[in-house]
């Protein structure tokens, strides 16, 4: 999400200048790569760029070829395959095939409206792009782009029934497994063969803290560079404002509005008073929120426990997997600075189903394949 912000950003900025630019999209990937399928970039006709598709062994070929896509107004697509000993990558981390789409975009193209859409709420998106096809016409050609809204279950300016109704049942099937996925329509009364590349693009990750110690500082700042939605519940005569410029929504302890919590919040209890902690755990065990941090020692939270019991209000198995209490992944933290490093490593494990340690000790690949 934070990618397409910083390429919408850029062109909102360069509009004045009405220069050309392509975006660079990695649609396909084969064994290792340093970006996945969806990474992106965008490059002006000046050779000014943002974003990227590897860990820059591929930024500058691409460049040059996305300036040529711009000067042609033709998309391309280019394969890199690192593995090979005479292809652009050797030697730099890379040992996959990874297929770049390069697509110059101009006052016709709907992608800068599609990702405006991905920004608009809290909610996932899919976006389809074509990635190969072999009649292309003004409604079905590489590089087009065609959104699906979730909320209305509408896909959008999608040309011929047959076409349409094969892009939906795959839709449905990228969003139940929460995964993006490549898949080739075949017509059945004609010649036409189509690739597409169907991503979901999730909301923004947000963070509720439920603090106002010096402590919140290094959180608030960590998830300001992650690009995080941030929300804060504290007493805001605590808080210093030029440390909390990155909150998005602030909200006064001793007031009723608390921030809403979906199945992308993380949630941290630091008020560090047991009855406030307490009150607001029991908030966040309402929502959907899949990660609760509550700090402090075990013992602490074991007290916690033996109060909710006392009260009659036992937590659940299905509660207890949600609260991580202590918190955080055991990596030797101290400092303030450190502890949410520890958390947030952990809150990513939890979103992304891992559950953390080294990676030279994980069989198989890093990154799931598409």
């Amino acid at each position: 999400m934070k990618e397409i912000k910083t390429i919408l950003e850029l062109v909102r900025q360069k509009k004045s200048s009405r220069e050309k630019f392509a975006i660079a999209q990695v649609v396909n990937v084969e064994g290792s790569s340093y970006r996945r399928e969806g990474a992106r970039m965008i490059v002006f006709e000046s050779g000014i760029f943002e974003g990227g598709i590897s860990g820059g062994c591929l930024e500058g070929d691409t460049l040059k070829r996305s300036q040529l896509a711009i000067l042609k107004q033709e998309p391309s697509l280019v394969t890199y395959d690192t593995s090979k000993e005479n292809e652009i990558g050797i030697g730099l981390g890379c040992n996959g095939v990874i297929d770049v789409l390069m697509t110059p975009l101009n006052d016709n193209s709907n992608t800068l409206d599609i990702l405006n859409k991905c920004l608009s709420d809290r909610k996932s998106h899919v976006v389809v792009t074509v990635t190969s096809v072999n009649a292309e016409n003004d409604l079905l050609k590489l590089g087009k782009n065609f959104y699906y809204n979730t909320d209305k279950d509408e896909l959008e300016d999608v040309p011929g029934s047959e076409f349409k109704n094969f892009l939906i049942d795959r839709i449905q099937e990228v969003l139940v497994n929460n995964k993006s996925n490549k898949y080739l329509f075949r017509a059945t009364e004609s010649d036409l063969e189509v690739g597409m590349f169907v991503e979901i693009i999730p909301a923004q990750f947000h963070l509720a803290i439920f603090g106002d110690n010096y402590d919140v500082y290094p959180m608030i700042e960590l998830a300001r560079v992650l690009d995080w939605e941030i929300s804060l519940v504290g007493n805001m005569q605590k808080l210093k404002k030029e440390k909390i410029q990155a909150v998005t929504n602030i909200y006064h302890k001793d007031f009723s509005e608390r921030p809403k919590l979906d199945n992308r919040t993380a949630v941290i209890l630091m008020a560090h008073d047991f009855k406030s902690d307490k009150s607001n755990l029991t908030s966040a065990l309402n929502s959907e929120a899949p990660y609760i941090a509550s700090l402090g020692p075990k013992k602490r939270f074991v007290k916690m426990l033996g109060k909710f019991e006392e009260d009659g209000k036992a937590l659940s198995e299905n509660d207890l997997d949600r609260i991580f209490a202590p918190s955080g992944l055991e990596i030797g933290a101290n400092t303030p600075e450190e502890i949410a490093l520890s958390i947030f490593s952990e809150i990513l494990g939890v979103f992304s189903g891992k559950t953390g340690g080294s990676l030279k000790d994980k069989d198989g690949p890093i990154h799931d394949r598409t």
